[in-house]
């Protein structure tokens, strides 16, 4: 799994009725994009991140491809 700085992450709930976080990546920490990842939750509080199977990340606007 890759990312770019820009990113968007979402991680899904594991149970039903959890809410999902959302969040933008503000730095890449692994080599090639590879994890693990800086992540800005959109509640403001910053995170680092080694992504489970219960993300997605969506390109951003600072032109990433699809993953």
């Amino acid at each position: 799994m890759k990312a770019s700085v820009g990113d968007r992450i979402t991680v899904y709930g594991t149970h039903v009725g959890d809410p999902s976080r959302c969040g933008e990546v503000i730095e890449v920490k692994g080599a090639d994009g590879g994890p693990p990842f800086v992540v800005r939750w959109d509640t403001g509080q910053e995170a680092v991140l080694i992504p489970g199977a219960d993300i997605r990340i969506h390109p951003g606007t600072t032109g990433a491809t699809d993953r």
